[in-house]
C-alpha cells in the first residue's frame, strides 16, 4: 500500500469524513460536512481545503514546509506524501481543514471543485505563453 493510500484508509475511517467521487475528475476523494475537503490525486499528492483563513493563519508554517505546496490564490494546499511524518503533518492539517470548515461550513462548498490540480495546470499553461 502506497503512503497516500495509506493515509486515505486512516481518513476514511474518521467519523466526520467520507469517501466521495472527486468533482475534479483526478483520483479519489474525501468528502466532510456536504463538500469535498481532500483530493488524493496520485500516490504521493493530496490536496487539502484549508480555507484561505486557516492558511493565512498558517501561512509561516506551511512555506517552511517541504511536503507542502501552496499556490497563489488557492484555498486548497498539496501536501507531498513521501513518508511517515508526511501523513502525520496530512493528518494534523486535516483536523485544522474540519476546524477551518466547521467555524464557515458554507466555505467547504463555495470552492469545492477548485482543487491545486486544476488550478496548477491553468497556471502552467498560463506561464507557458
Amino acid at each position: 500500500m502506497t503512503t497516500a493510500w495509506h493515509a486515505l484508509a486512516q481518513l476514511a475511517s474518521w467519523p466526520d469524513l467520507t469517501e466521495v467521487r472527486s468533482s475534479c475528475g483526478t483520483g479519489r476523494a474525501l468528502g466532510a460536512a456536504g463538500g469535498e475537503i481532500a483530493h488524493f490525486h496520485t500516490e504521493r499528492s493530496v490536496d487539502l481545503h484549508l480555507t484561505a483563513r486557516a492558511i493565512r493563519h498558517y501561512e509561516r508554517d506551511l512555506r517552511r514546509s517541504t511536503a507542502i505546496r501552496l499556490v497563489p490564490g488557492s484555498h486548497w494546499v498539496t501536501v507531498r506524501l513521501e513518508c511517515e511524518s508526511d501523513v502525520s503533518l496530512l493528518m494534523t492539517l486535516m483536523s485544522a481543514a474540519l476546524r477551518a470548515h466547521q467555524e464557515r461550513p458554507d466555505a467547504l462548498a463555495a470552492s469545492a471543485a477548485r482543487c491545486n490540480d486544476r488550478l496548477e495546470a491553468a497556471l502552467t499553461h498560463r506561464e507557458r505563453f
